[in-house]
């Protein structure tokens, strides 16, 4: 091989490399963005958790956020992180739909799930080697 053809190979192989960890950066900027407004949603209806048309209002946002979640493209190299996303915002959905009940327990109850899978969540990333960006 010349010169040229190892070069041409060393790029290639450095925009490889460089759009695997864009691809994976992009998918935890996505889900943190995902869990920051699910968090944020959440601490906003435990201060309003009597208002019924704000209830509806964050259910509706927080099925949305699960719809986006689980239609989104997930790099191999944190695959085994994205069914705990899911569960983050599954749990804030059900905390929602709770609230829009009026069932004070049960959305305690999913509001608390939801931040020990977040925990779960950070670990299982940061074993594989990357870090969810703080909300």
């Amino acid at each position: 091989m010349t010169r040229l053809h190892l070069a041409a190979l060393f790029v290639f192989l450095a925009t490889l490399c460089a759009s695997k960890v864009a691809f994976a950066g992009s998918y935890l900027d996505r889900a943190a963005l995902l869990i920051g407004e699910a968090n944020h949603a959440g601490h906003l209806l435990r201060t309003h958790l009597g208002d019924k048309e704000f209830s509806h209002v964050v259910h509706d946002m927080s099925q949305a956020r699960l719809d986006a979640a689980s239609h989104m493209q997930v790099p191999k190299e944190v695959a085994l992180a994205h069914p705990h996303l899911l569960m983050v915002l599954e749990n804030y959905e059900r905390a929602a739909e709770a609230a829009e009940h009026g069932e004070a327990q049960r959305f305690l109850l999913h509001l608390q799930k939801a931040t020990e899978e977040e925990r779960i969540l950070r670990s299982v990333i940061e074993q594989l080697g990357w870090a969810l960006p703080k909300n």
